[in-house]
């Protein structure tokens, strides 16, 4: 990786931040704090390429197929939208509170109590709410996707699922 390109990916990226907050307001974290941003599409500049071929090849044989300027145009924003993930930047913050995943068209956030359990891949983690791996947890979980930060985010993720299951143990 060239020095620009270096430069480019720092001036665009989030720092990995872990922090105690020192004035806590009503809905404010309060303790450690860990924040990163993800953009799939920066990370892997071929596979970006490749896409973007692939989507205005589809655009392109759409109009072909249909000669209609709105269907390739829908088209692009069905292959754009369902490809969100990939081309636009998910900010992710862990908090002693919960997660919070921000996209380009929304803001999530779930307490930790709601997960019982997470299981870490190469990517990211899973934050599922069953004790047992299930056939649903892809579908009730929570994915979070790594930025060079595995064993920072791994770690936090355990701590928070194991203090909450030990302080709502008997409830």
């Amino acid at each position: 990786m060239s020095e620009r390109e270096r430069q480019d990916n720092s001036q665009t990226e989030l720092p990995l931040a872990a922090s105690a907050d020192t004035t806590p307001t009503d809905g404010e974290d309060t303790g450690e704090v860990l924040e990163w941003v993800s953009h799939p599409v920066k990370r892997r500049p071929w596979v970006s390429a490749g896409v973007t071929v692939f989507i205005v090849a589809c655009c392109a044989i759409t109009y072909a197929s249909t000669n209609s300027t709105w269907f390739a145009g829908l088209a692009l924003a069905i292959l754009i939208g369902s490809l969100a993930k990939f081309y636009f930047p998910t900010r992710y913050r862990l908090s002693s509170r919960g997660v919070t995943i921000k996209t380009t068209t929304q803001t999530l956030t779930k307490e930790w109590k709601v997960y019982r359990s997470c299981y870490p891949d190469r990517n990211g983690i899973l934050l599922s709410p069953f004790e047992e791996p299930s056939r649903l947890e892809n579908f009730r979980g929570l994915y979070l996707i790594f930025n060079n930060n595995a064993d920072d985010v791994t770690s936090f993720v355990r701590r928070h699922i194991a203090s909450d299951d030990a302080s709502g143990a008997g409830t």
